[in-house]
């Protein structure tokens, strides 16, 4: 049973360096990639060093639904056993605010033989979706999304076409994913190509591509931003995520605001998802450079941004719009919370994100500063705030609980380093 926790934390800043050994949770990217790959594998597929967060509870539900076995013999491994096809479910997928689940799965349901709803909360509805459908029925699905969000109904014949496909992915690396993921169950070989040059974050398509591989699918590059996918299916296999580069970013961000060292076990350069490149950024800390490029490392930017508050100088967050389309405005609620803290510390300037920096702050636990920091029912603002407590006093996280969408234990985490969570109304 998931913890009960407090409408809110006010955090008592250590006044010290935070050390310790942490073991960042599995990643949740490559969890959720693993879960509908296994499930579209014929056999039995372990999945080890997974994440188990509300994200991917939400993925083996839905998976659940359509036939496949999900087995959980552990906290961080899952036993998925197929026949290789889903089936159509009795009721329509509800996958909360899971952007990956709602995306992925929506691609892999038009290979089921009958009609399959698509759905989430009322914060997934607000998320766009126009592209992948738009993309799906250039393959002859009958594919529909009135809105342009979710829910999206999909009336399969068991087919999912051939030839030439092409995808809008500038709002989200997501939409390519979730073809590609499919392309194998394709009636021929499927070229899926990018329209157009922007795509939201291109490493994220290379952690779906190293997925499909381990699963056995033949795909292959062809040019910038194509790629060929033949018509294999996927077998079933054993399968070791990684941790989550994400997570770590909220850990690199404690070293870099109290000075101290945090053991992840294991290092940067080990990690193959993109967000791990904000660790030679916030490693820069207190001289972050005065543009940071969001682009390729999206999640990682709000964490990256209350970091920046401290800095010796103002830094200006780039390449960032997508931000906009996340679980929330990311762009609009880091500016709004950074400027709770101190009023002029962010602005908006068009989709860039301005952190005017104050290094003054990091003697602002010596003053009676109240902030109650609103979190917008998003585990990344939430998770970041945390870490502007640590060195400004007074500050409140509103609905902690959110952090279960990726990061189950963070508060406990925090806890085992020594921070004092003090629980409020």
């Amino acid at each position: 049973m998931p913890k009960t926790l407090p409408p809110a934390y006010t955090i008592v800043p250590p006044g010290r360096p935070l050390s310790g050994r942490v073991s960042p949770p599995g990643s949740k990217s490559i969890t959720n990639r693993a879960l509908l790959l296994a499930a579209l594998a014929k056999g039995t597929s372990r999945l080890t060093g997974a994440l188990k967060s509300k994200d991917t509870v939400l993925m083996a539900q839905a998976l659940r639904q359509m036939g496949v076995t999900v087995e959980e013999p552990d906290a961080t491994s899952f036993l998925v056993i197929s026949s290789g096809k889903l089936t159509a479910p009795e009721a329509p997928l509800f996958l909360g605010n899971a952007g990956t689940a709602t995306r992925f799965l929506t691609a892999a349901v038009a290979t089921i033989d009958g009609t399959v709803v698509v759905d989430g909360d009322e914060d997934m509805r607000l998320r766009p979706i126009k592209p992948l459908v738009d993309a799906l029925q250039s393959l002859g699905i009958d594919a529909e999304a009135p809105t342009g969000c979710p829910p999206v109904t999909i009336r399969g014949t068991g087919r999912f076409g051939k030839g030439r496909v092409e995808i809008d992915a500038s709002l989200s690396s997501q939409y390519a994913s979730a073809l590609l993921m499919a392309a194998p169950f394709g009636d021929g070989p499927i070229e899926v190509a990018l329209a157009g040059k922007d795509i939201g974050a291109r490493g994220y398509v290379d952690l779906t591509l190293a997925a499909m591989r381990s699963f056995g699918a033949k795909v292959e590059e062809t040019s910038p931003g194509t790629w060929q996918v033949e018509p294999t299916g996927y077998v079933a296999t054993d399968f070791h995520i990684e941790p989550d580069a994400s997570a770590a970013t909220y850990l690199w961000g404690i070293e870099a605001l109290t000075g101290g060292k945090i053991d992840l076990g294991v290092a940067a350069d080990a990690f193959t998802q993109p967000d791990a490149a904000a660790q030679v950024v916030i490693a820069q800390f207190p001289n972050m450079p005065a543009i940071i490029d969001g682009s390729q490392m999206q999640d990682a930017v709000p964490t990256m941004a209350v970091v920046a508050a401290f800095n010796n100088q103002p830094v200006r967050f780039v390449g960032i719009a997508n931000l906009r389309v996340k679980e929330t405005d990311r762009i609009r609620a880091v500016a709004n919370e950074l400027n709770r803290i101190r009023p002029g510390l962010a602005k908006e300037e068009g989709d860039d994100l301005l952190v005017a920096s104050d290094p003054a702050l990091l003697e602002a636990a010596q003053r009676n500063v109240t902030s109650r920091i609103e979190t917008y029912h998003d585990h990344r603002i939430a998770m970041s705030f945390a870490l502007a407590a640590l060195r400004v006093g007074g500050v409140t996280i509103l609905d902690p609980a959110c952090t279960s969408k990726t990061y189950p234990d963070y508060w406990d985490m925090l806890a085992s380093l020594g921070v004092e969570l003090v629980p409020t109304a």
